[in-house]
């Protein structure tokens, strides 16, 4: 049986594998620190809930920076090729 599920994997298939993993941690952390972080300052400082809103506006234009710079990155790449 030959067939895509059969095929060993390539070079680029890591790389794609790896820039998605890379993306995805990314964007998880900085959702979770800085999220987190602004519930630990709206505890600490008593501010419930602004802080941890805060933190969750810059935990998302962290993870769209992100993605702009994969896109950036990835534009480039091909540009090249």
């Amino acid at each position: 049986m030959s067939g895509p599920q059969s095929r060993p994997p390539r070079v680029r298939d890591w790389q794609a594998i790896g820039t998605a993993l890379g993306l995805g941690f990314s964007v998880v952390s900085s959702l979770v620190l800085c999220i987190g972080g602004g519930v630990l300052l709206d505890r600490w400082l008593g501010t419930t809930p602004y802080l941890t809103l805060v933190g969750l506006v810059l935990g998302l234009a962290t993870a769209g920076y992100s993605l702009y710079q994969l896109a950036v990155i990835g534009g480039q790449r091909r540009g090249r090729r």
